[in-house]
């Protein structure tokens, strides 16, 4: 019997939230492989706010997925055939900008067999070691440009690169406040990523907390959500402060224009840094990332949690967890069984 893939494929647009009927799930028969190419199995999908930006008819830093195409999605997977000298079967890799896909036939060119590092799980690769490390570690250390005694505020603090922003910090001998959206997430933060301070936007006065956690003002702000938590600290940032802007995550569903910020001209009163990054940007310096990362992780510098959901099926529903504030850490999909190490 004949081995059928199955993909995740755009049938129409979303308007403000994800629903049923906006992606179909299919199966389809393998294609062979060409010379130079892999087949992959997809181990651990990766569920990010930018597939729902992916899916929107707008201009971004990518083309959309177009109307019947495979979803656009990073993971991590096994080789199952190789006709590429450099890969062999078995071989763990990166997909990069692949599709929620079970197989997947990609150029051998385009991948790299992943090390197993002993003491470090397959997940890290996803998260620490994966692009939302990287996105952590490049935009807090190239834009950011930390201090050690200076302020830092990462709003969604709990998710895969705020809780890697807030380490990488106090790494570097700052004070860090994270914005996260649920007691559990903010114990999390302070008892075992090691923040200063952690504020519950959902339950306390952000404005409030912020001045009672940054008396001296906020020297970064590492921004993942955009809207009124950014205004608020936006409006309590120092003369020469630093905004990485990563996400505006808060916006994303939306179906009418956002307003705002609010506070902008503030940047302006503050000589404020303001400096929007994609982690592409940083393809090429991705070694030197994981480099260090790696290390910090395995002196145990580094902690990190992962969120996963069982099967491909239940790929699009999870997504919501991004926007509704459910994830703690990396969000991914358990799509198949990894090889024993």
């Amino acid at each position: 019997m004949t081995e059928m893939n199955k993909s995740w494929v755009l049938r129409q647009r979303p308007v403000g939230d994800l629903k049923e009927g906006d992606l179909e799930l299919v199966e389809s028969p393998l294609v062979p492989l060409e010379e130079g190419e892999v087949r992959t199995r997809l181990i651990y999908l990766s569920l990010d706010p930018t597939n729902r930006i992916w899916m929107s008819d707008v201009d971004g830093y990518l083309p959309p997925v177009g109307i019947g195409d495979a979803m656009r999605g990073g993971g991590l997977a096994v080789v199952t055939e190789s006709r590429f000298d450099g890969l062999k079967e078995g071989d763990i890799v990166n997909t990069g900008l692949g599709t929620w896909s079970l197989y997947s036939n990609l150029p051998g060119s385009s991948l790299n067999a992943l090390p197993r590092l002993p003491g470090v799980p397959l997940t890290a690769y996803m998260g620490p070691l994966g692009a939302t490390g990287m996105t952590a570690y490049f935009g807090l250390m190239d834009i950011g440009k930390p201090k050690a005694g200076e302020t830092v505020v990462v709003s969604a603090a709990a998710g895969a690169v705020g809780s890697m922003v807030g380490q990488i910090a106090k790494i570097q001998g700052c004070r860090v406040v994270g914005i996260a959206g649920s007691d559990e997430k903010c114990k999390w933060l302070t008892e075992t990523a090691g923040f200063d301070a952690a504020i519950n936007y959902k339950t306390e006065d952000v404005g409030a907390a912020l001045d009672k956690h940054c008396p001296d003002g906020i020297d970064i702000n590492f921004e993942n959500v955009g809207g009124k938590i950014m205004d608020q600290v936006i409006a309590r940032l120092n003369d020469f402060s630093r905004m990485p802007l990563c996400g505006l995550i808060s916006t994303y569903n939306a179906t009418d224009p956002v307003p705002g910020p609010y506070n902008f001209s503030n940047l302006l009163m503050r000589r404020t840094l303001l400096k929007g990054f994609i982690v592409i940007d940083y393809f090429p310096r991705f070694p030197e990332g994981i480099q260090q990362m790696a290390q910090w992780l395995m002196a145990g510098k580094i902690k990190f949690e992962t969120d996963i959901v069982d099967g491909l099926e239940n790929a699009p529903a999870s997504l919501s967890r991004l926007f509704e504030g459910k994830n703690l850490g990396k969000l991914m999909v358990q799509v198949s069984e990894p090889p024993a190490a």
